[in-house]
């Protein structure tokens, strides 16, 4: 039986308006559109037959099968861009296909399962490009799979969509193993210090690095400067966050590595930004701060060695009792409806998640 995932986006309210098309062939369309439907960010899977023989106006499922009409079995993918990049959309899609494999996936031969991405939109030829490069890089054989503007593509018949939910013991030649859960988001969110990557279940990686200081100084304002590197204090209520209450993500300055969320910020009147938690304990690193003559403990970011602030245990009691005391200047906020479109759209389903 397949056991199929849940949905992510069935809470979510798309504008259809916004929304992208890429067409994916890999292999049995069943198995893509059960997996491609529950990637964060997709409005809408559909199962269909794609650029086969231009003299057909029509086609059935017996037909394509034949291997004789030039369809390659494919699912009609619409996406909101401004939850999730094309590109890590098709790093999904490359997850679940040998693109190595000449008109066959799993155990299904013919020119009807070769693979293929097939765009509307010219400008995403670039970005198909450069990720297919990418994983090739992962290969020793060559990637075939088929890169072509979409010409055709007819809509499955009824039974074929969503063809799992209605078969649950139906074949199914994808592993939704790598398909990230909200939970695993926030497992895959911890550092890797030794090579300074992110690297979420789904495979995808992230890449955050400190820059070196001449860089830092030509790039940081002297304030963002004297806090992040000598340890100082941006003067309280008179900072940039400390009344920002929208909804988004905040990362290391230094480094642009997500910290915090803005669903763990709260007003606790101490005139800095204050948290509950980080998005992970493994970004931050703590140490005792005799500074003032008093005992604290110092925040800094794990990777970026950045100096965020402190913590104190005169948070929230109902939130595990801590306040992350943290300066404006370590910081750089990025609203959810910009977070796709600035690399962010893996750490949306953790705003979005209510019992996180």
């Amino acid at each position: 039986m397949n056991r199929l995932p849940s949905n992510p986006n069935l809470s979510v309210s798309y504008d259809e308006a916004e929304l992208k098309t890429i067409v994916l062939a890999g292999g049995c369309f069943w198995g893509i559109e059960a997996y491609m439907a529950r990637v964060y960010g997709v409005f809408s899977a559909v199962s269909g037959y794609a650029n086969g023989d231009p003299s057909y106006t029509s086609v059935s499922y017996n037909e394509v099968s034949t291997g004789k009409t030039g369809f390659a079995e494919a699912v009609m993918v619409l996406y909101d861009p401004r939850r999730i990049l094309l590109k890590d959309l098709l790093q999904q899609f490359l997850l679940v296909i040998d693109p190595t494999q000449h008109n066959r996936q799993g155990n299904d031969y013919g020119t009807q399962y070769r693979t293929g991405i097939y765009y509307l939109d010219p400008d995403d030829l670039d970005v198909i490009n450069h990720v297919l490069a990418l994983e090739q890089e992962k290969y020793q054989k060559k990637i075939v799979t088929e890169v072509q503007e979409l010409t055709q593509f007819f809509p499955a018949e009824e039974y074929h969509q969503k063809y799992l939910e209605k078969n649950p013991d139906g074949y199914c030649h994808v592993s939704f193993d790598t398909l990230p859960t909200v939970n695993e988001e926030d497992e895959a969110l911890s550092v890797n210090t030794e090579d300074k990557h992110k690297k979420t279940k789904s495979g995808a990686t992230e890449v955050f690095t400190k820059p070196d200081q001449e860089v830092l100084i030509k790039t940081l304002t002297p304030l963002q400067y004297y806090v992040t590197q000598k340890a100082g204090t941006e003067p309280p209520f008179q900072n940039e966050y400390d009344n920002e209450f929208r909804t988004g993500i905040y990362v290391d300055i230094v480094t642009g590595e997500p910290l915090f969320l803005s669903t763990d910020k709260y007003d606790s009147g101490c005139g800095w930004p204050a948290f509950t938690k980080p998005i992970s304990q493994d970004l931050l690193t703590e140490k005792i701060d005799l500074s003032l003559g008093i005992k604290r403990t110092e925040v800094i970011s794990s990777l970026g060695e950045t100096h965020l602030g402190h913590v104190f245990e005169d948070g929230p009691k109902d939130q595990g009792g801590l306040r992350y005391c943290i300066n404006s200047a370590s910081l750089r906020f990025i609203p959810l409806e910009d977070m796709a479109a600035s690399g962010y759209s893996r750490w949306i389903p953790l705003l979005l998640d209510e019992d996180r």
